[in-house]
């Protein structure tokens, strides 16, 4: 990211977008501790915290087709905005759960099926959208700074809903609630912005748009395979009520803590890229990132001690957020805007088996072989697929800069 390290936010719609970013992804974290908490605690079951990453995953797997086509189509401002009405009326539902005493493992899957959906049109809509907020000039810039409102979010979010849930479930549903509100609200005040949109018919070549491109653009179907299965085997995030309550021993509030410090290490690392921005091998340090976030992981899943656990937390927020960084700035900035919703879409599913699918595995496998194992095995797993993409997308480990623009 090169010249002026804010230029993006001297653009008030990208500025407006920024915080509903933040708005939204905090909602998404307070709604995620207190749901997973609160299941857990009532029923000692690690495969239910499996089906909540798996019913808010498969949405996105059945309609990626749609939602890509749809940012496409209809306007990634209205489709972002929708979304986030849909999620706001999810965590309302769940908050009514709760306050009617029917907070039941069913009904809540239920909800959280529907919050899948609505994530499905968020995500192309919402990774699309950056770019036309802000002139060709400012697309590095804006794009980096994206990321920021998910790792910002990701440390202040699981705190406030460990806070907030300790306090009361009512507060932390209401809480997650109203931020959705605001965010949705901020996002329709942006004026109608520029989006070049293709005169393509909607029949199947324009449907699978995204699989086409991804599959013919070795570099960015290397960068999002590759976070795919790194973290579908090495994410650990699903069990922490688990490290919280049984190995730790640390209560709502601790859990609050052991899903912030990712976010730290993560917000850490984007500030520390923001000043001193990746200009050579940025191939290679994709690749060691990712190794090094695996290691991280097995070292959190081996811990019983608190500090040691979240400084291994922290580490591995760290490397993850460089390989995010790369990963997301390459999509957009090798992506043609015509298709780029499409792109993004096929993008979530990479990111939603890699996380929500990633949940579904480390919850049925810990059922079956304990917490530790599961954690352990899947950090030593994700480093050695770092060594395996590197030799499978020699490209990708080649590319230097990330400033180059992909064909359009």
């Amino acid at each position: 990211m090169q010249g002026d390290r804010f230029s993006a936010f001297r653009h008030s719609s990208y500025s407006r977008y920024f915080v509903a970013r933040f708005l939204s992804a905090f909602g998404i974290q307070v709604l995620s501790v207190a749901v997973s908490w609160q299941i857990y605690d009532q029923t000692q079951n690690a495969a239910l915290l499996g089906l909540i990453g798996l019913v808010q995953f498969l949405p996105a797997l059945l309609l990626v087709v749609v939602t890509g086509l749809a940012a496409d189509k209809m306007g990634r401002r209205l489709v972002m905005g929708c979304a986030i009405i849909l999620e706001a009326f999810c965590a309302l539902g769940i908050l009514w759960l709760a306050v009617s005493g029917q907070f039941k493992p069913v009904y809540v899957l239920a909800f959280l099926t529907l919050f899948g959906v609505a994530r499905a049109f968020y995500t192309p809509a919402s990774s699309s959208l950056a770019v036309n907020l802000v002139p060709e000039k400012d697309f590095a810039n804006a794009v980096g700074w994206v990321t920021l409102t998910w790792q910002a979010a990701s440390i202040i979010g699981p705190a406030a809903g460990g806070l907030l849930y300790g306090l009361s479930a009512t507060l932390a549903y209401s809480v997650a609630g109203t931020a959705f509100i605001m965010s949705a609200l901020l996002i329709f005040s942006i004026p109608k912005p520029r989006q070049n949109i293709s005169d393509e018919p909607a029949g199947l070549k324009a449907l699978i748009g995204g699989f086409s491109y991804v599959w013919k653009q070795k570099i960015i179907l290397g960068a999002i395979s590759l976070d795919l299965f790194a973290v579908l085997l090495g994410g650990a995030v699903a069990l922490l009520p688990i490290y919280a309550r049984d190995i730790l021993e640390l209560g709502p509030v601790g859990l609050g803590w052991l899903r912030a410090a990712p976010g730290i290490g993560a917000l850490i690392m984007i500030l520390v890229m923001n000043m001193v921005p990746i200009q050579r091998n940025a191939g290679v340090i994709m690749f060691v990132s990712v190794g090094l976030f695996g290691l991280a992981t097995a070292i959190f899943g081996l811990s019983t001690i608190t500090w040691v656990s979240i400084l291994a937390l922290i580490a591995l927020g760290a490397f993850d957020m460089i390989s995010v960084y790369i990963r997301e700035v390459l999509l957009q900035l090798w992506t043609p805007d015509y298709v780029r919703g499409r792109v993004n879409a096929v993008n979530a599913i990479f990111l939603g088996a890699s996380n929500e699918l990633g949940e579904f595995r480390a919850g049925f496998m810990a059922a079956a072989y304990g917490a530790v194992f599961t954690v352990v095995g899947g950090g030593l797993a994700a480093t050695m697929i770092a060594g395996v993409w590197a030799r499978l997308f020699p490209s990708l480990l080649k590319t230097q800069s990330l400033d180059k623009r992909g064909p359009e």
